[in-house]
C-alpha cells in the first residue's frame, strides 16, 4: 500500500455516474495507491466499462465479507472515487488492478444495470478549518501513530517519515486511517466522517484503544517468553543433573521411577489439596539420594497417594428382585435382616445421596453376619473389603501412624479402601466388640469419626495428613454382644439382631447349603452320597450345641472326610451310593457328645435351671445351693462377675426378708453357712438376668421344696421382689427349646418380645410372664406357700419335741 505523492483531487471532475467496484475487508482511503484482485463477474464488468471511459471507478466496502453477490443495501453508502492506474489479466481468469483513490463521494442512487452496479455519485469532500486547536490535535495524532509504528512491526517506520513531512490535516488524517489495522466498521466510521477536526478525534481514540491493547500483547508475549524460557532453563537443568548423577552412579531406573510417579500423580485425579502436597514431596524426593531412608518413606508416602480411589467409584445397580434372590441363595431364614436391608436397598434406588444408618448385626456365631454383608455387596454391584477388629488396642491401627515413626503405615480403614480400589465400597468392620484399649488410646473413640456420617466426610488419617471422603462407603459392623461396645459408638449404628436358628432351620441349612458345599469339597459326587434328615437333626442335637450352625458344618466336613477315606482305602472310586443314617452316624464319627431331650430325672431342691444369654447365644444355667450348720458365712463359686455375685447377695437379702414363707426363724441364716454355686466354675459368668433363679434355689435349700425340673426362669430382681426385665428372650427360648424344656419363666415387661419368637419355638413353649417373685414361687415350687407347712419346718418341731 503507497501513498500517492501528487493530488488528483483538485483537477480531476468527480462524473455524475461512475461504475461501483465492492471489496472485501478492506476501505480505500483518498490518495491511497492500492492493488487490488478482482475475481467476481460484476466487478470484471465494472472494470472494463471503467477502462473504456475515463478509467474512473467507485470503490466501496461490503457490510459482509462472506457475501458473493451483495444488494445495495450490503454497501456502505459513501465511498471513495478511484482512478485506475493499471489492470493486468491473471492465466487464472482474475484481473490485477492498481488504483489510487481521489475523493470521498456519496452514492446517490443506483442505476439500473445487470451486468454490473452503476450509481450516480455526489462529491464527499471534507472540511478543514485550519486553526491552532486542529494542528496541535494532528501533532498529537502523528506523535501517537509513531508510538504505534513502534509497538506494531507490520507498518514500515517510512511511514512515519512521509507523515510528518505533511502540513495538511486531512491528508493526514487519512494516511493515518489507512496505515492502522482496524476492522473494516472502525475504518468506514473514519473514512464517513467529513470534518476534518472530528476524524482527528476518532483517530486519536482509535490509536489510544490500540496502543493499549498492543502493550497488553507486548506484556503477554514476554510473560509466554519467561515462561519458555524458565522451563527451557528447568530441562537444561534436569539433563545436567540426570548427567552428573549418571557419573555418579546413580542408575537410570531412578529417574524413569520417579518419571512414572509424575504420570501417577497426573492420573490419580487427586482432590487440589493432596495434589499439592504429592508434588511437593515429589520435588523433595528427586533432590534426595536413592539410599537413604528419607527417601524410602517419601517413595512409600507417594505410592500410597497415587494409588488411593480418590475419585474411583462403582455405580450402585440395585435391583430388589435380584437382591432378593441373592439374600435367598445365600441364607435361609434371617426374616428381619432381610427385610432391613432390602428397605435400605430401596431408598438407595430413590435417594443416591442418601446416606443411610450404619448397620450392626448382633448374634451369636455362625449365625451369617459377615456373610450377610458379602450378600449385600453382591446385591449393589460394590466391591466388599472386611477387616477383623477382635483384638485391636492400638488407636493408630484405625487412624494410622504418624509419618514421623519407623515403617509407618495408614490405618485399616484407608488400607482396606486401596485393597477395594473404589471409594464406595461395603466396609464390614468384624467383631467390633472385641475391641480394647491400653496406653496406646481408644480404638472405639477413633471409629466415632469413621462411623458418623456428619463427620466421615472429612476423615483424617495420621499418616495421609490429608482429609479423605468415606461418605460414600457402606459400613456395616458385627458383633456378638452389645454391652462391651461404648455407648457413644453404639449410637451411631442401628442394631440388627440375629438370633440363632431353631432345628427345623438348621436341617434344612444343612441339607440345602452345608451339605452340597461339603461334598464338592471333599470330591465325592452329591448323587452317589446322601443323609437323610433325621442324621442331621441328630447330628445337631448330639453332636453340636449351638446357636448357628458353624460346628454342625465341621461335624458334616468330618462325616464326608471319614466317607472318602473309605472309598480310597476301599478302591471305590465308583462305588455304590452311600446313604448317612440316624443309625450308622456314630460309626463314622463317634459316640454323642451331649444328652438331648434328657432332663433332670427328678425335681430336687436348691437346683434350679436358669437361662443366660452369651457370645455364643442362649445357654442353660444350672444354679445349686447348700446349706450346712455353721455361722452364717456365704460362698459364691462358679467364676460369677460383680453382676450375677449382686444378684445372689440380692436374692439372699430378699430370702431373709421373707422367711415367714418357708416358716424358719429370722436368725435362721446365722446357724447355717450357705455355699451358691454355678457348675463349669471354668468358664466366667456375669450377667443381670439370674436373680430370680438364685432365689428360687436358695427358697428351695432352706425349705426342703424340690424345684420344677421341667421349669427354666430368666430375670433379675429388687430387694423387693420385683422381676426385672431382661435382653435375649428369643435366644435363651431356643436354648430351652434345645434342652427338652417346654416352660419358662420371664419377666411380665419381656412379654412384647414374644413376638420374635418363632412360631414353631412358641406353639410348644409355655410361658409365665411374672411381676414379682411371688409368681415365680407359685410356677416353680408350687408346694411352698405362706403358712404352709414345709418339711423343713417339721424336721425343726420334731427337734424341739
Amino acid at each position: 500500500m503507497e501513498i500517492s505523492e501528487k493530488s488528483k483531487s483538485d483537477t480531476t471532475v468527480t462524473p455524475e455516474v461512475v461504475p461501483l467496484l465492492p471489496l472485501r475487508d478492506l476501505v480505500v482511503f483518498p490518495h491511497m495507491v492500492v492493488p487490488l484482485f478482482v475475481g467476481r463477474e460484476k466487478s470484471v464488468s465494472a472494470l472494463d466499462a471503467s477502462m473504456s471511459g475515463q478509467r474512473l471507478i467507485l470503490l466501496a466496502a461490503q457490510k459482509d465479507a462472506t457475501t458473493d453477490n451483495p444488494e445495495p443495501d450490503e454497501i456502505y453508502s459513501v465511498g471513495t472515487l478511484a482512478e485506475i492506474l493499471q489492470l493486468l489479466k491473471l492465466p487464472d481468469g482474475t484481473i490485477k488492478v492498481l488504483v489510487e483513490g481521489i475523493r470521498r463521494v456519496n452514492i446517490t442512487d443506483y442505476l439500473p444495470n445487470p451486468d454490473f452496479f452503476e450509481v450516480t455519485v455526489d462529491n464527499y469532500d471534507s472540511t478543514v478549518e485550519p486553526t491552532t486547536e486542529l494542528t496541535a490535535l494532528m501533532r498529537s495524532c502523528i506523535t501517537q501513530f509513531e508510538q504505534y509504528v513502534k509497538m506494531n512491526k507490520r507498518i514500515p517506520p517510512e511511514t512515519v517519515l512521509s507523515i510528518s513531512n505533511q502540513e495538511d490535516p486531512d491528508r493526514v488524517a487519512d494516511t493515518i486511517a489507512a496505515q492502522m489495522i482496524l476492522k473494516v466498521k472502525d475504518k468506514q466510521e473514519i473514512l464517513d466522517t467529513q470534518s476534518c477536526k472530528a476524524r482527528i478525534d476518532l483517530l486519536l481514540q482509535k490509536l489510544t484503544g490500540e496502543i493499549e491493547i498492543l502493550r497488553i500483547e507486548k506484556k503477554i508475549r514476554g510473560n509466554v517468553r519467561g515462561q519458555m524460557e524458565q522451563t527451557q532453563r528447568e530441562y537444561y537443568l534436569n539433563e545436567q543433573m540426570k548427567a552428573i548423577q549418571k557419573e555418579l552412579g546413580k542408575r537410570d531406573d531412578d529417574f524413569a521411577e520417579l518419571e512414572e510417579l509424575r504420570e501417577k500423580i497426573e492420573a490419580a485425579d487427586m482432590p487440589e489439596e493432596a495434589k499439592t502436597k504429592a508434588d511437593r514431596e515429589l520435588r523433595r524426593l528427586e533432590k534426595m539420594s536413592g539410599m537413604s531412608a528419607e527417601s524410602t518413606v517419601a517413595r512409600t508416602y507417594l505410592d500410597w497417594l497415587v494409588e488411593l480411589p480418590w475419585n474411583k467409584s462403582t455405580e450402585d445397580s440395585i435391583d430388589l428382585k435380584k437382591a432378593i434372590k441373592i439374600l435367598n441363595q445365600d441364607h435361609f431364614g434371617l426374616e428381619k435382616p432381610k427385610e432391613r436391608i432390602l428397605e435400605y436397598l430401596a431408598v438407595r434406588k430413590l435417594a443416591d445421596e442418601h446416606k443411610g444408618p450404619i448397620l450392626c448385626f448382633v448374634g451369636p456365631p455362625g449365625v451369617g453376619k459377615t456373610s450377610l454383608g458379602r450378600s449385600i455387596a453382591r446385591s449393589m454391584g460394590r466391591e466388599f473389603v472386611r477387616i477383623s477388629l477382635g483384638g485391636v488396642r492400638d488407636e493408630a491401627e484405625i487412624r494410622g501412624h504418624r509419618r514421623t515413626y519407623v515403617g509407618a503405615l495408614p490405618g485399616r480403614i484407608i488400607q482396606g479402601l486401596r485393597r477395594a480400589g473404589t471409594n464406595n465400597p461395603v466396609f464390614l468392620l468384624d467383631e467390633i466388640d472385641k475391641m480394647g484399649n491400653d496406653f496406646r488410646g481408644d480404638p472405639s473413640a477413633a471409629l466415632l469419626e469413621v462411623l458418623d456420617p456428619e463427620q466421615n466426610q472429612t476423615y483424617a488419617d495420621h499418616y495421609l495428613d490429608l482429609d479423605f471422603d468415606l461418605s460414600q462407603v457402606m459400613f456395616i459392623t458385627t458383633a456378638n454382644i452389645l454391652h462391651p461396645i461404648p455407648k457413644p459408638l453404639l449410637d451411631r449404628m442401628e442394631v440388627i439382631s440375629l438370633s440363632g436358628y431353631t432345628d427345623e432351620e438348621k436341617v434344612k441349612i444343612a441339607s440345602i447349603f452345608l451339605m452340597p458345599k461339603q461334598l464338592k469339597e471333599h470330591g465325592l459326587e452329591p448323587k452317589k452320597v446322601r443323609i437323610t434328615d433325621e442324621a442331621i437333626l441328630r447330628m445337631l442335637r448330639e453332636y453340636t450345641r449351638e446357636a448357628g450352625v458353624r460346628n454342625l458344618e465341621r461335624t458334616i466336613a468330618k462325616t464326608c472326610r471319614k466317607i472318602a477315606r473309605q472309598i480310597v482305602e476301599k478302591k471305590k472310586k465308583k462305588a455304590a451310593n452311600i446313604t448317612i443314617t440316624r443309625a450308622n452316624l456314630p460309626k463314622l464319627i463317634g459316640k454323642p457328645k451331649y444328652r438331648f431331650g434328657k432332663i433332670e430325672e427328678k425335681s430336687e431342691q436348691g437346683v434350679a435351671m436358669g437361662l443366660a444369654w452369651t457370645e455364643a447365644g442362649g445357654e442353660l444355667l444350672s444354679v445349686e445351693v447348700l446349706t450346712m450348720p455353721g455361722t452364717g458365712k456365704v460362698a459364691i463359686t462358679g467364676q460369677l462377675g460383680d453382676v450375677m455375685q449382686e444378684s445372689a447377695q440380692g436374692a439372699l437379702a430378699y430370702v431373709r426378708s421373707r422367711a415367714d414363707i418357708i416358716d424358719l426363724k429370722t436368725d435362721f441364716y446365722k446357724k447355717n453357712d450357705i455355699h451358691i454355686h454355678v457348675p463349669e466354675g471354668a468358664i466366667p459368668k456375669d450377667g443381670p438376668s439370674a436373680g430370680i433363679t438364685m432365689a428360687i434355689a436358695m427358697l428351695s435349700a432352706f425349705s426342703g421344696v424340690p424345684v420344677r425340673r421341667d421349669v427354666a426362669m430368666t430375670g433379675e430382681i429388687t430387694l423387693r421382689g420385683k422381676v426385672l426385665p431382661i435382653g435375649g428372650l428369643k435366644e435363651k427360648s431356643l436354648a430351652a427349646n434345645r434342652g427338652s424344656i417346654h416352660t419358662i419363666i420371664c419377666p411380665k415387661d419381656n412379654e412384647r418380645d414374644l413376638e420374635d419368637i418363632p412360631p414353631q419355638i412358641r406353639k410348644g413353649m409355655k410361658f409365665h410372664c411374672v411381676a414379682t417373685l411371688d409368681e415365680v414361687i407359685k410356677v416353680a415350687l408350687p408346694k411352698l406357700s405362706p403358712g404352709k407347712k414345709t418339711g423343713q419346718s417339721k424336721k425343726t418341731e420334731k427337734k424341739k419335741k
